[in-house]
């Protein structure tokens, strides 16, 4: 039998997948989580075979989201296969999954039957990815961003005003203002939120 754990934070969802799952002769859910570190203490205790993970979870400290989740996971278990499952197609998402350790990215439109032939794949060793994914992940290239842009941007992405941003990275506020503006010219993008937006979809942002 493969060994399943469930991890999204919809509970309709999960006891969707639980119950497409259960019908398979050679598939049994062993535990069902709603967030990052649920999964985590979930597979640690159950030692599931493989975990289908939702890529965006909340989380108290914006550290357990579905990839960081997965890192910590094979941390502490390499054996466990994980796929990594989102409602947007985003190749940012692939790139940082497939980085976390991931063997597999699906979406969560993706027919019954290819969800159920993706986890059977992974328990046996292989890689699944959207296809259509890989080429639009492959497409996008290398970060535009320098190190402290990209540091800036995270920092962004937790709100906050740019005194906050600063105190965070231990830059001035200028120094800051002039990382956000490069940034923001460097994505074609108005603000710093549609920044964070972009670099995050395109995977440029740990």
């Amino acid at each position: 039998m493969i060994r399943v754990l469930l991890a999204d934070d919809q509970a309709m969802i999960r006891q969707a997948f639980s119950a497409l799952l259960q019908l398979q002769p050679d598939i049994v859910v062993v535990a069902q989580a709603a967030d990052g570190a649920a999964a985590v203490a979930l597979a640690a205790e159950h030692q599931p075979d493989v975990v289908l993970m939702d890529v965006q979870m909340p989380s108290a400290d914006g550290t357990d989201d579905g990839i960081a989740a997965t890192g910590r996971i094979l941390a502490a278990n390499p054996q466990v296969r994980v796929i990594i499952l989102t409602t947007f197609g985003r190749p940012g998402y692939l790139r940082r999954a497939m980085e976390s350790g991931a063997v597999g990215f699906m979406v969560k439109d993706a027919p019954a039957d290819q969800l159920i032939e993706g986890i059977r794949r992974v328990h046996r060793g292989l890689r699944v990815v959207d296809p259509a994914l890989a080429a639009a992940s492959l497409s996008i290239g290398s970060s535009p961003l320098t190190e402290r842009e990209a540091q800036v941007l995270v920092a962004a992405s937790q709100g906050g005003s740019t005194a906050a941003i600063a105190a965070a990275v231990f830059l001035s506020e200028g120094t800051v203002r002039n990382h956000l503006s490069a940034a923001m010219g460097k994505l074609g993008a108005a603000s710093r939120a549609e920044a964070v937006r972009l670099a995050t979809e395109n995977g440029w942002l740990a």
